[in-house]
C-alpha cells in the first residue's frame, strides 16, 4: 500500500476551538479518510502548538502555570476532534520530549550543512503578539495587523538568532513555478509567488526574555521563535531523528490556512532546503468560516461555537455542510438558515428519504433479501458519478466529491418515481421490480461508500443496514466498483436524519 502522511496546522493552545479550526480539521479528515478508501496507509496527524508570548499570557490571565493551561487546551481540542468523529492516528504537541528534541536536532542539522544561514543580529520592528510574528508593511493595514486588527502591534527591538531566509528566495521561485513544490489552490500559489517576486527579508529564529519555549541550542540566553519551533512538527511526529522517520517523510500533504501560508509556502520549506531535506509534496490552503462576511475567530469573538453547531443537527451534519456549503477552497458563510436548509434538502429529504424508501420496499416486496436483477439505467449512472467523485476527490475538490454524491442521490430518488416499484409489484412485473430494487441498493452501497469521508457516522449506520460488516475502506471502495450483493439481506434504517420538532407558536 502507498504511504499517505497527511497532516493539518497545530492549532494555538491560547483559546477555545471554534469552526475555522473545525473546517480544516473535517476536510483534513474527509482527506485521510477517502485515501484509506482507495487502499492507502495513512498517517494523519493533528496537534498543539503550546510554546510563545500568547501561550503564556494567556496562562497567566487564566492563573495557571503554562504546563498545566496546556495540558488543558490540548484535552479540550483533541476531544472536540473526536466528537466531530476525526480519525487522526498521532496527535503532536511542541511540548513534547520527541518534540524538543527534533527541534534542537533540526537546527543543528542546519548549521552542520549551511553554517552561515545561522547567524546572531539586532531585529527592529513592529510584532504582532496574536501573530507571534514580526510584521512586514505588506502585513499591515492602517497601523494594524491583518489578521488581528482588534491587536496593537508592538514595537520591538532586540537581539536574535537570524536564519538567512533570503538565500532561498530564488529557489524556491523556481520550485513553486515549475510544481516540483506544489502549493494549492492556484489563488494561494500565486500570492505567494507575488510575495517572493517583491523579495524577502533574514528572519529570527529565537527571542530573548521568553522563558516558554524550547532553549536556542548553544545559547540558554534565547528561546526558539515559536513559529520556527512550530513548523517542526510535521517532522517531529514522525519519529525525526530516531531511527524509522524516513518511512512518513516527507509529507504528502500539508492543510493549512489561508492566513499562514508564508510560513508554510515559504518559511518552512526554506528551513527544509538549508537542512537538505525533502520538502512536501503538496501544501493546500483553504479558506476562511465566516459569520456575517467576517472571518471567525478567537480574537474577534465567536459568534457561533461548535458544540451549538453539533448540537443543531450532530456531528456528521456539521461536517458535510461545511464542505458541501463552505467548501474548502475560498471564503464561505456558516448562517444556521443555511445549515438546516441544506439539512432538510439534502440530507433528511435527500438521502435519508432515500435510504428508507428503498429499503422499506426491499422489506415489503422481498423479505429484506437483495434479488438478482440486471444492471439499469441508474447503475449507469452510478458508474459515471463514481468516476466523477473519485476525480473530484483526487484533486482536493470535496465541495465537488459531495456535490457528484447527492446529485446521484437526487437521480436515485427520481428513478424510484419513474419506475413505481409499487406499481411493478402489484401488476406482478417481478423481473422488472427484481431490477429496480437491486439497482436501488446497488446505489445505496455506493452512496454509503462515497458519504464516508463527509459523514463516517450516518455512513457507518447505512452500511450496516445494507448488510456489511466490514469497515468502510480499501474493500468497501472495491465493492462500490462492482457492487455485487444479491442475496445479501438488508434492513430500513432507523431515521438516519429525523427531522427537528416544530416548536410551538408562542
Amino acid at each position: 500500500m502507498p504511504k499517505y502522511y497527511i497532516n493539518t496546522a497545530i492549532d494555538y493552545a491560547n483559546g477555545d476551538p471554534h469552526l475555522g479550526h473545525a473546517l480544516e480539521k473535517v476536510g483534513a479528515d474527509c482527506i485521510a479518510r477517502y485515501h484509506r478508501l482507495r487502499g492507502d496507509q495513512v498517517h494523519f496527524v493533528m496537534g498543539m502548538d503550546e510554546h510563545g508570548l500568547n501561550v503564556a499570557q494567556s496562562a497567566e490571565k487564566n492563573g495557571l502555570p503554562p504546563q498545566e493551561w496546556v495540558d488543558r487546551i490540548s484535552a479540550r481540542f483533541e476531544q472536540t476532534w473526536r466528537d466531530l468523529l476525526c480519525s487522526h492516528d498521532d496527535w503532536i504537541r511542541t511540548t513534547q520530549p520527541r518534540h524538543h528534541l527534533a527541534v534542537t536536532r533540526l537546527l543543528e542539522r542546519i548549521r552542520e550543512r549551511h553554517p552561515e544561514d545561522l547567524f546572531l543580529g539586532e531585529y527592529e520592528g513592529l510584532y504582532c503578539v496574536g501573530c507571534e510574528e514580526f510584521k512586514q508593511g505588506s502585513q499591515i493595514v492602517d497601523g494594524r495587523c491583518i489578521e488581528h486588527p482588534g491587536r496593537d502591534l508592538v514595537p520591538t527591538r532586540e537581539e536574535n538568532h537570524f536564519f538567512r531566509l533570503t538565500r532561498y528566495r530564488d529557489q524556491l521561485l523556481q520550485l513553486i513555478r515549475s510544481g516540483e513544490f506544489p502549493v494549492e489552490p492556484a489563488i494561494r500559489r500565486n500570492e505567494i509567488l507575488r510575495l517572493l517576486e517583491e523579495g524577502l527579508q533574514d528572519i529570527s529564529v529565537s527571542r530573548v526574555r521568553i522563558p516558554w519555549g524550547i532553549p536556542y541550542p548553544g545559547d540558554s540566553g534565547h528561546t526558539v521563535y515559536v513559529w520556527f519551533d512550530a513548523l517542526i512538527n510535521y517532522l517531529s511526529a514522525t519519529g525525526y531523528p530516531e531511527a524509522g522517520w524516513e518511512a512518513l517523510w516527507p509529507t504528502d500533504l500539508n492543510v493549512i490556512g489561508k492566513g499562514i501560508t508564508r510560513f508554510h509556502c515559504v518559511i518552512w520549506p526554506a528551513m527544509l532546503l538549508a537542512a537538505e531535506l525533502p520538502l512536501p509534496r503538496k501544501v493546500w490552503a483553504h479558506g476562511y468560516v465566516q459569520w456575517g462576511g467576517a472571518k471567525l475567530s478567537k480574537s474577534a469573538g465567536v459568534a457561533v461555537t461548535i458544540d451549538e453547531a453539533v448540537g443543531r443537527h450532530g456531528p456528521d451534519a456539521l461536517r458535510y455542510f461545511l464542505l458541501r456549503e463552505v467548501g474548502f477552497e475560498g471564503d464561505g458563510n456558516f448562517t444556521w438558515e443555511r445549515f438546516d436548509e441544506r439539512y432538510t434538502a439534502d440530507l433528511a429529504d435527500g438521502l435519508g428519504n432515500l435510504a428508507s424508501r428503498s429499503l422499506a420496499m426491499l422489506e415489503k416486496y422481498r423479505a429484506g433479501r437483495v434479488p438478482e436483477g440486471g444492471a439499469a439505467a441508474l447503475d449507469e449512472e452510478a458508474d459515471r458519478v463514481l468516476a466523477a467523485y473519485a476525480g473530484a476527490m483526487d484533486a482536493i475538490d470535496l465541495k465537488g466529491g459531495a456535490e457528484a454524491a447527492w446529485g446521484l442521490i437526487t437521480r436515485a430518488n427520481q428513478y424510484i418515481v419513474e419506475t413505481a416499484p409499487w406499481a411493478l409489484a402489484k401488476r406482478n412485473a417481478e423481473p422488472e421490480l427484481d431490477a429496480a430494487l437491486a439497482s436501488l441498493v446497488r446505489t445505496l452501497v455506493r452512496l454509503a461508500v462515497m458519504a464516508a469521508p463527509f459523514m463516517p457516522g450516518k455512513s457507518e449506520a447505512l452500511w450496516q443496514c445494507l448488510g456489511q460488516r466490514g469497515p468502510l475502506d480499501g474493500a468497501a471502495w472495491r465493492l462500490a466498483i462492482n457492487p455485487s450483493i444479491a442475496g445479501t439481506l438488508v434492513r430500513k434504517p432507523e431515521n438516519l436524519f429525523p427531522k427537528p420538532l416544530p416548536t410551538a407558536p408562542a
